[in-house]
């Protein structure tokens, strides 16, 4: 049985900002910190709910016959939803668990 070692990890190239941006799902803003971070899924957030605002708006006066296009957008926009305050909640509870370890 031959066990390679991680001494090759020399070959690893850095991600490029075009590879960032597609595991991210957001645009490298340039200081990658944790808030640039936030605020880019806060906004790709609103986004989606805002889109799925307009196709209720277009689904009630008629401008859109396509019924599956809305209820896709509205179930889009409430799964991101629901991710970001399952996120949310994590966060504060790792908050909250490092405001009680003591000094």
């Amino acid at each position: 049985m031959n066990i390679n070692g991680i001494n090759n990890l020399g070959s690893l190239s850095p991600l490029s900002s075009s590879d960032k941006a597609a595991i991210g799902g957001t645009k490298d803003s340039g200081d990658g910190s944790f808030g640039s971070l936030v605020k880019g899924a806060v906004e790709s957030l609103d986004n989606t709910q805002k889109s799925a605002e307009q196709e209720v708006a277009k689904a009630v006066t008629g401008e859109s016959t396509d019924l599956h296009k809305t209820i896709i957008a509205l179930q889009s926009a409430d799964l991101k939803f629901q991710l970001g305050l399952q996120v949310r909640n994590k966060l504060i509870g790792a908050y909250e668990e490092i405001m009680r370890m003591s000094v």
